[in-house]
């Protein structure tokens, strides 16, 4: 994957329109798999979502994107978590990693951790990733479905690095092509648009200690290894040549998302290097690729939250699995800069990824043994050489 030199700002042209299109495979099933477990109002959440998209693109001015955060919704859709402890829940992961983020215990974390644990959690994550899409979304339509993905798949490679032509538009019109062929929904849909806004909601004391206990503890191991550390080092690999991003900013607008967020109906969300990826993958290059796709939430909240469900049910998972296993490729693909030292290169990296991606509570238990490892083998090489 080249990495090409651009210049900070933000764009409109049909790479950032492509690239609007890259996490869609990671974000729809979450949203929709909290709304139906938990009753949540669809406008309060699409619209919130949106917008911090749209902040983010152009606080950052490069692809960082906006995430449900994946273990709260997994805990969420399995367990059917209310609202209000959900909103809890936000909020304290919310403060939790400010305060990490203006202590400094983010940049102690990040020296502590070295690169190849890092390059392990993006492989983690690109491994998971990958089995949801190989696994769920593209066998879900049966030979129809196959046949979609391997469509949608030779388009990719057909297109894939070019900015004339980017990919992704032509696999989505594919899919609504494909939705509009086998399903009445869309013509339902288009029978009942409704503007719909968010309302006020304030978080009482008894959900943030729930939320904290249920949802937020359990979350933030992932958040520090990849939605800080990894999406860091990987805004350093694709773009190089501008400002690198600190830990401290990305904990402290981290922070700020969730800490607004539940009082409009928002679910906690995060930044990530899987939706980077995607976004990059399919041509994104500024936050003009996210200020995009935050507008498609905000429109779709304000004017068919009600259809919401009826949308996404329509739209073929083969063709969202597609683009999931290209974000998946793009995080596993950043193992190539790694040496092949046994303990401290891409062995340890690799370690890291299978225990991140297979075990409970991969992300933190792959950071620590990982650095654990590393410390060890470097303190080995300097009592050699004395």
């Amino acid at each position: 994957m080249a990495v090409e030199s651009q210049p900070a700002g933000l764009r409109f042209d049909r790479n950032e329109l492509s690239g609007a299109f890259g996490d869609m495979g990671t974000d729809l099933p979450l949203l929709i798999g909290m709304l139906v477990a938990s009753g949540l109002d669809a406008a309060s959440v699409l619209i919130v979502f949106g917008v911090l998209q749209i902040a983010t693109g152009i606080v950052y001015r490069m692809p960082m994107p906006v995430q449900p955060l994946k273990a709260v919704a997994a805990i969420v859709i399995t367990q059917r978590i209310a609202p209000p402890v959900l909103f809890g829940g936000g909020l304290a992961i919310g403060v939790l990693m400010l305060l990490l983020a203006t202590t400094g215990m983010l940049g102690w974390i990040g020296r502590a951790v070295p690169r190849p644990v890092v390059r392990g959690l993006q492989l983690g994550l690109g491994l998971q990733l990958s089995l949801l899409a190989l696994r769920d979304y593209i066998p879900s339509l049966g030979a129809a479905g196959y046949a979609l993905a391997v469509v949608s798949g030779g388009i990719i490679l057909a297109l894939f690095g070019n900015r004339k032509w980017p990919a992704a538009p032509f696999v989505i019109a594919l899919g609504v092509i494909f939705a509009v062929a086998t399903s009445a929904a869309p013509l339902e849909l288009a029978a009942g648009p409704a503007l719909a806004l968010p309302g006020l909601r304030v978080p009482q004391w008894t959900d943030i200690v729930t939320g904290l206990l249920v949802l937020a503890l359990p979350q933030l191991p992932l958040s520090i290894g990849n939605s800080v550390l990894a999406t860091q080092q990987l805004a350093r690999d694709l773009f190089p040549d501008r400002p690198a991003l600190s830990l401290r900013r990305i904990g402290l607008t981290y922070g700020i998302m969730n800490v607004v967020a539940p009082f409009f109906g928002g679910v906690p969300t995060c930044h990530g290097s899987g939706g980077m990826a995607g976004h990059y993958a399919h041509g994104g290059r500024t936050g003009g690729s996210v200020v995009i796709y935050g507008t498609l939430f905000v429109l779709t909240g304000l004017l068919f939250s009600s259809g919401f469900h009826v949308i996404v049910q329509a739209f073929p998972l083969p063709t969202l699995g597609v683009l999931l296993l290209v974000e998946a490729i793009v995080l596993i693909a950043l193992l190539r800069d790694l040496p092949p030292r046994v303990a401290t290169g891409l062995p340890l990296a690799v370690m890291v990824g299978l225990i991140a991606a297979l075990t409970p509570y991969g992300y933190l238990t792959g950071m620590v043994a990982g650095s654990l490892v590393a410390a060890a083998v470097a303190g080995r090489e300097r009592t050699a050489i004395r």
